[in-house]
This record gives C-alpha cells, sequence and structure tokens, in this order.
C-alpha cells in the first residue's frame, strides 16, 4: 500500500470511529436525511401549480389543465411525505406511524395552497403597482428575484407552521442562495408586500410584517443580540412591521420590543433599535456630501437641509 493509500485510510478509519459515536448514529442512518435536489424539485413543481399555465412541465404529456395540476400535486405529495418521514424518523419507533404522519402533514399542507396563491397574487399586485418599471404581471412572477423569494418564504412558511423540522429552512436557504434575500420561514408576512431589487435583504424568525409593506435592497430587520445563543429560542427577537410602512435601502431594524408603526417611512441607511409612532418619516440628521475635484480646487461641502415633517435618528 502506497504512502497516499495509507493516509487515506487512516483518515477514512478516524471519520468513521467519530461518526460511530455520535448520538443516534449507526449504519442505515448515515445517508438517510433530506434531499435538497428533491426540494428544489418540489418547490419548482409547487411554482407552477400556484401560478398554472406559466412554467411548462415537460415531463408530464398531458393536455388539459385539470390532469395537469393533478399530477403535478400527486408528485409533490409523494415526494413531500418521503422527505418528511426522513426528518420525522428519529421521533417515531415504528416506520408505519413515521410514514402515517409525514403523509397526513403533506395532505395538509396542500390544503394550505390557496391561501398560499392568494396572498402571492398579492404580492404580485403590489409589485405591479409600486414598481413604474414593471411592464406587466407576467413579467413579475417570471423574472423579479422578490416575488421568487417572498413566494419561497410563504411555502416553507406553511411547513414551518406545522412544525415540520429541517425542510422550511432547506427552502428559504435555497431562494437565498438564488436571490440573496435571507427571509426565515417563522417570519409572519401579510398581503401586498412587495420587495424592491433585493439583494442582501435579512428577515429574522419572529419578524411580523402587516400588509401593504414595501422593502429596498440591503435592509436588515434583525436582533440587537443573539450572544444568549439557544437560551433565546422561541423568544421574540425581531422587529413588528405595522401596515403601510415603506423602508429604504440600507436601513436595519433591530429588536423585539421594535414596533414600527403604521404609515411610516424609513429612509435609507436609518439604524433604529427603539419603536417609532404611526405617520413618523424617518431619516439619518446632518447628512453632508463632498466633492474633491483635484488639489487645485477646495473640497466643497454640502449639508442636507432639515425638514420639519421627518422624525430624525441621530
Amino acid at each position: 500500500m502506497s504512502n497516499v493509500e495509507e493516509s487515506i485510510s487512516e483518515i477514512v478509519n478516524d471519520i468513521i470511529a467519530e461518526q460511530s459515536e455520535e448520538k443516534n448514529s449507526d449504519g442505515d442512518k448515515i445517508f438517510n436525511h433530506p434531499d435538497k435536489d428533491v426540494i428544489i424539485d418540489i418547490l419548482t413543481s409547487l411554482r407552477k401549480v400556484i401560478f398554472p399555465g406559466y412554467f411548462r412541465n415537460r415531463s408530464i404529456k398531458v393536455y388539459t389543465l385539470r390532469n395537469n395540476l393533478s399530477m403535478l400535486l400527486e408528485d409533490i405529495v409523494f415526494k413531500l411525505t418521503k422527505q418528511i418521514s426522513i426528518v420525522l424518523s428519529d421521533e417515531y419507533e415504528n416506520s408505519a406511524d413515521v410514514l402515517k404522519e409525514a403523509e397526513r402533514l403533506s395532505l395538509e399542507f396542500v390544503k394550505r395552497i390557496g391561501k398560499i396563491r392568494e396572498y402571492i397574487l398579492t404580492d404580485v399586485q403590489a409589485a405591479y403597482d409600486g414598481d413604474p418599471a414593471a411592464f406587466s404581471k407576467d413579467e413579475i412572477i417570471y423574472s423579479y428575484p422578490g416575488l421568487f423569494a417572498i413566494l419561497i418564504n410563504r411555502i416553507a412558511h406553511e411547513l414551518f407552521l406545522l412544525n415540520v423540522p429541517v425542510i422550511p429552512r432547506m427552502m428559504t436557504e435555497y431562494a437565498h442562495s438564488e436571490t440573496g434575500i435571507d427571509i426565515h420561514p417563522g417570519a409572519s408576512i401579510g398581503k401586498y408586500f412587495f420587495i424592491d431589487h433585493g439583494t442582501g435583504i435579512v428577515i429574522g424568525e419572529t419578524t411580523v410584517i402587516g400588509n401593504n409593506v414595501k422593502i429596498y435592497q440591503g435592509v436588515t430587520l434583525g436582533a440587537l443580540s443573539t450572544r444568549g445563543g439557544q437560551a433565546l429560542k422561541s423568544k421574540k427577537r425581531h422587529p413588528t412591521i405595522e401596515d403601510n410602512v415603506t423602508i429604504y435601502s440600507g436601513a436595519s431594524i433591530l429588536g423585539g420590543d421594535t414596533v414600527i408603526g403604521k404609515d411610516v417611512v424609513i429612509g435609507g441607511n436609518a439604524f433604529i433599535t427603539r419603536s417609532v409612532p404611526d405617520g413618523a418619516k424617518v431619516s439619518v440628521k446632518n447628512q453632508e456630501l463632498r466633492y474633491n475635484y483635484d488639489a487645485s480646487k477646495p473640497i466643497e461641502r454640502i449639508e442636507i437641509e432639515e425638514d420639519n415633517d421627518w422624525f430624525y435618528i441621530i
């Protein structure tokens, strides 16, 4: 045996020894984990169901919309049941009980597709109404990353509410990797939600967002601190955003006790850790711009004038 083979053999032996010492690890469970590719396939099929007629299903050769939707839903239930049974396998001793519960959860989820459709269609409308660059709703459905991230979140959120472990987070992290928009499946989001541009947005687990909310790229709805680690689990750590709020790019709103009231406008780059009353306009005070053309010209200083209609964060 060569030195390379001996080294590889030793590394493999060490990994297997460590694996066998971990809790609940055995030869039958090493590869018994949810399949990311299957999860993505389920999401792709759900997108076709939620927006029927928009995304061609080339794998199913049927000629009526009813048959197409029926076959898609059967496939979703079958695959989702299998993936849920995997993540529930440690909670049941009897495999038949696992399969029964996984099937129940899958069927309960597909019954909620109507609610998901109701909400996401309001999001399409909000994007169309709120973006003068949008030529049609078709363009939004096909191409807007914000709508894609919201759709995946609305799907994952329903599974999260059903207490399905792991899978909802895999779904939203897939959307995160595709769009740069990170929405935890636990976040509760109302109707007519519009994400404009979207890249760099972070929305934490216990965030509550009302109706008719619009946010721009780079916005963070986060926690003040996570130093408590697991001791903070299930506690309200992220802000509440009430109805008709607009949050411009780069703003950070932090803390579980922070409530942004109705009809508030948050200016770009604001850093907020306390509640804002209804109807307020929030901006960073005393911004200044400097222009330095070349060494022969002095630096020009321009201050933004104060506006009494705005509530400034200093």
